[in-house]
């Protein structure tokens, strides 16, 4: 599964989820979709299996970031 978040200025306090897909071309496709025309925005794609660690947060890894 991807996860797409937005961000505003790389803080990852503005971070705000675009779509959860499996489709990693669609994911892209929202990602890049998202922050056209907002040059404040920058967009990261996660991927995740669906398992947590010991604190049961889901372990994710970074696959896609804009510039």
């Amino acid at each position: 599964m991807y996860h797409v978040y937005t961000e505003k200025n790389h803080s990852e306090f503005s971070r705000a989820l675009v779509i959860e897909t499996p489709d990693y071309d669609l994911a892209l496709e929202k990602a890049q979709k998202a922050i056209e025309g907002k040059p404040e925005l920058s967009y990261i794609i996660e991927q995740t299996d669906g398992s947590m660690n010991s604190y049961g947060e889901l372990l994710t890894r970074v696959v896609a970031e804009s510039d």
